[in-house]
């Protein structure tokens, strides 16, 4: 039913499943279609946002977009963001630890769709090892809903479905491709703005951030892409490129042990900003 991919980080590179975030995109909507209709105002505008992600990662497993395509697409899906935060007069400002920053009008035109932006390539960016793309989108996910807990229902059923594929792709069965990734990312940055959780949304993502701008750094110096080289059942790295290559070089790791170390990174990010966000 789905097509196959090859598992590049395996003694015999077998074919797998790809593509089987549509589930996430699926379910996670028609839930918030339900919310909309019991009078939920603020579920339309996530239900939107996770439709689009979820096309926009289908284009590019279908097609294989350019880059710098992918980077500004996130931009269409911020504009039901931008109406909501209108309509509803969410804060235009950002709390940084003991100050808030006011962007006033430039929240609506810029920040909103910096957020998503941002989030939803960085969240795309980090993948490749059973398990990445999908257990660390569920830890920051199980944060925010920590941080918002009045608004954590409309997160229940998404944080169950990536659960249910992190169990799977984890143990190399499936994979939820650009269409789990790109819809993944969309929903934490539209829940966060949403609940209005931006602090926690991007202390949580700073792995994110740092694997991206890593690997854009050394893209642009050396003209390379982060590689893994397989070595019987271990991976290992003889170039720092990327989170990745960064924590596999000339360590020889086996996948879930480098999944394994990324995703603590993920915990330590997202439990101090939602410890800071709960204490200040």
């Amino acid at each position: 039913m789905f097509p196959k991919a090859v598992d590049q980080h395996k003694p015999q590179k077998p074919l797998i499943p790809n593509g089987l975030g549509v589930f996430f995109v699926l379910i996670s909507v028609v839930n918030l279609f339900l919310f909309h209709y019991f009078d939920y105002e603020r579920a339309l505008p996530l239900a939107g946002c996770i439709l689009f992600g979820g096309f926009m990662g289908l284009l590019d497993d279908w097609i294989d977009l350019r880059w710098r395509y992918k980077a500004f697409l996130p931009i269409i899906a911020a504009i039901p963001l931008s109406a909501l935060a209108s309509d509803f007069a969410l804060r235009t400002s950002i709390s940084v630890i003991f100050t808030d920053i006011d962007f006033g009008i430039y929240y609506y035109f810029l920040i909103i769709p910096l957020i998503v932006t941002v989030t939803t390539n960085t969240v795309n960016q980090l993948g490749g090892l059973n398990g990445l793309e999908t257990i660390c989108p569920s830890i920051i996910m199980a944060g925010l809903m920590i941080a918002s807990t009045s608004h954590a229902p409309l997160l229940y059923v998404p944080l169950v479905v990536t659960l249910s594929l992190a169990y799977f792709n984890f143990q190399g069965k499936i994979f939820v491709g650009n269409t789990g990734s790109f819809a993944f990312g969309i929903t934490l940055a539209s829940f966060a703005i949403i609940a209005d959780i931006k602090f926690v949304l991007l202390f949580s993502i700073a792995p994110y951030i740092f694997n991206s701008a890593f690997k854009l750094l050394n893209f642009f110096i050396f003209k390379t892409k982060p590689e893994l080289i397989l070595e019987g059942s271990k991976l290992q790295a003889n170039h720092r490129r990327s989170l990745i290559t960064l924590i596999g070089y000339k360590r020889p790791l086996t996948e879930r042990q480098i999944v394994s170390i990324i995703s603590l990174l993920f915990v330590l990010s997202t439990v101090t900003s939602v410890l800071v966000w709960i204490l200040l």
